[in-house]
C-alpha cells in the first residue's frame, strides 16, 4: 500500500472521526485541540525551553513540546520544574513531556502539569542519556513493557487530556520492539506515538531508519509520528513517504533555524520550499532570542545558556567562525550584543 492510500492523521481522541489523507491539511483535532499541520517541535533537554519555543511558534508549528521534566521533581516543586511550567497558558496549546518510572508519581505529575495549563502530556520512553537510563527511565522502559504499560495506564487515567508517547525503535538491534510497545500504548489509551528511528544503543549515531517506523504505523490505528534526521523540508516528505507516518517531529534540524518547521509545513502543503529569512530578519531573531534568554534565566546564567544557540545561528551563516570564537568567552551580554551587531552590519554575511 502506498503512503498516499494510507489512513492518515487519526488526530482524534474522545470519539472524533478518523481523518483521511485528503483531510490532512485541514484543521485536525487532538482531543479538543485544533492542529493545523502535523509538524511538531521535539522535546529536547537544554534546548526547547520557553525562549526557544517562542521563536519557533513565531513562525509556526503544529505543536511544540517542552523539555523533558522529571516527574518526581514536578511533585517536589523543584525550581527547574516550576520554571518549565509556569507559562503554559501563554503557549497554549503545548505538550509537556514527563519522564519517570513510578506509575503513581507519573500520574500525579501529569495532574499537576495539566492544572498549570498543559494541553497534552507526553511520556518519555526514548531518552538515551545514561543518567536517565540508569534510573530506569527514558529508553530503559523499552526493556520493561509491563512497567511501561502501568505508567501509561496511570498517566492516561490521571491526565484528563490527551496523552502521547515518544519512544525509540527499541533498546538495541536485537530488541526492536517499537511495534509491540506502540500496540500496548494504544490499548492503554495513548492517543499518538512518536518514534525516533534509532535504537537506544545508537544514541544519535548512524542514520535514522525511517523504513523501520512503517512496522509501527502498521501495528496501530492511532497516529504515528516519525522523528530523527529530519533536517530539511525534503527530508520531512521523504521520512513520511518511507515510514508511512502521519507527521514529523523535528529536533536538531531546528537548531539555529526556528523557521524550519514553517518551511516544512509550507513544503508539505505546496511542494515549494519557502526561502529562509533575510539577513536583517535573522539579525533581529538572534537579538530577540538572546534578550529572551537573559530575561528568562537572569543575566549570569543566561549568558552561558545562550552560547549554544548563538553557535547554532552563526554556524548556519558564512564568515561567522571568528566572531563566535570571541563571543563564546564573553561574560558581558552588552559586549556580546555589540559584537553580533558588528558582524551583521559588516556586509560579510551575504549568501
Amino acid at each position: 500500500m502506498s503512503p498516499d492510500t494510507l489512513a492518515v492523521s487519526i488526530f482524534s481522541w474522545h470519539g472524533h472521526r478518523v481523518l483521511s489523507r485528503g483531510d490532512m491539511y485541514k484543521k485536525n483535532l487532538i482531543g479538543k485541540i485544533l492542529i493545523d499541520d502535523p509538524v511538531f517541535l521535539a522535546p529536547i533537554m537544554g534546548v526547547t525551553d520557553l525562549p526557544f519555543r517562542r521563536m519557533v511558534k513565531r513562525y509556526g508549528a503544529g505543536l511544540v513540546f517542552s523539555e523533558m521534566i522529571a516527574s518526581r521533581q514536578t511533585i517536589e516543586k523543584c525550581h527547574s520544574a516550576i520554571k518549565a511550567r509556569e507559562d503554559y497558558a501563554e503557549e497554549f496549546p503545548m505538550a509537556v513531556q514527563l519522564a519517570g518510572c513510578e506509575p503513581d508519581v507519573m500520574a500525579e505529575a501529569a495532574r499537576i502539569n495539566v492544572d498549570h495549563g498543559a494541553a497534552l502530556i507526553d511520556i518519555n520512553f526514548g531518552c538515551p542519556i545514561k543518567r536517565v537510563v540508569h534510573k530506569l527511565c527514558g529508553s530503559a522502559l523499552m526493556k520493561d513493557e509491563c512497567l511501561a504499560a502501568r505508567i501509561m495506564e496511570a498517566t492516561v487515567k490521571a491526565a484528563k487530556v490527551p496523552v502521547t508517547v515518544k519512544m525509540r525503535l527499541g533498546w538495541d538491534e536485537a530488541h526492536r520492539n517499537a511495534p509491540a510497545m506502540a500496540k500496548i500504548a494504544e490499548e492503554c489509551g495513548i492517543g499518538m506515538v512518536t518514534v525516533h528511528a534509532r535504537t537506544r544503543n545508537q544514541r544519535f549515531n548512524g542514520t535514522a531508519d525511517w523504513e523501520a517506523v512503517r512496522a509501527v504505523r502498521d501495528s496501530v490505528k492511532i497516529p504515528v509520528i516519525v522523528n530523527g534526521d529530519i533536517l530539511t523540508p525534503q527530508d520531512a516528505k521523504r521520512a513520511m513517504e518511507i515510514s508511512g507516518a502521519d507527521g514529523v517531529m523535528i529536533g536538531r534540524g531546528a537548531y539555529g533555524r526556528p523557521w524550519l518547521l514553517r518551511q516544512v509545513m509550507d513544503y508539505l502543503r505546496s511542494g515549494a520550499v519557502t526561502a529562509a529569512p533575510e539577513m536583517d530578519e535573522i539579525s533581529r531573531i538572534v537579538r530577540e532570542h538572546y534578550d529572551s534568554i537573559l530575561r528568562h534565566y537572569g543575566e549570569y546564567q543566561g549568558v552561558a545558556i545562550a552560547r549554544k544557540h548563538l553557535c547554532w545561528y552563526l554556524g548556519n551563516l558564512p564568515g561567522s567562525c571568528a566572531v563566535y570564537t570571541e563571543i563564546k568567552t564573553m561574560q558581558d551580554p552588552e559586549a556580546v550584543k555589540e559584537k553580533l551587531a558588528g558582524y551583521f552590519a559588516s556586509g560579510k554575511t551575504g549568501f
